[in-house]
């Protein structure tokens, strides 16, 4: 299992959906990806999208402005 962080900072909705996308695309099942937005639309879009998609989100956070989300790749 890896994890990876993916800076999606002053990105605006859709790009840090489409970045996570290609981001997870090129990882295994079971490896996480910590995304970091500025955009509060991430804490609502990333989450949607892993529903559709088949993966987990495992944790969120906003503090200062900046929103992480944690989601682990699905099979």
């Amino acid at each position: 299992m890896s994890r990876e962080i993916l800076n999606a900072r002053r990105l605006l909705c859709p790009l840090p959906v489409i970045r996570t996308q290609d981001k997870v695309k090129g990882m295994q099942p079971g490896d996480q990806l910590e995304v970091i937005g500025t955009d509060p639309g991430v804490m609502q879009d990333i989450p949607a999208w892993c529903r559709i998609n088949g993966h987990k989100v495992l944790e969120t956070q906003a503090h200062d402005g900046e929103y992480m989300i944690v989601l682990e790749v699905g099979g």
